[in-house]
């Protein structure tokens, strides 16, 4: 008999922030930026990661919108 053991775990990790203007409530605020990237995990060691998320947050409202990678790699620069 064998035993295998595999799941999906998520990692947020959050990124530099930056100074902008809310599309939502129109204030010059922080925004705050976070990578979600979901990975299959084979025994507990992550192998792959199947999907990644970028999410940029309104420290003003607390709107949170979901962004590209090519948004956030022109919100890194």
């Amino acid at each position: 008999m064998m035993f295998i053991l595999f799941g999906f775990s998520t990692k947020v990790t959050e990124l530099p922030s930056r100074a902008a203007t809310c599309q939502y409530c129109g204030a010059f605020a922080q925004h705050y930026l976070e990578e979600r990237a979901t990975r299959f995990t084979l025994f507990f060691i992550p192998v792959f990661t199947t999907s990644r998320s970028y999410q940029i947050t309104c420290s003003d409202c607390g709107r949170r919108s979901k962004i590209s990678g090519r948004q956030k790699n022109a919100l890194m620069r």
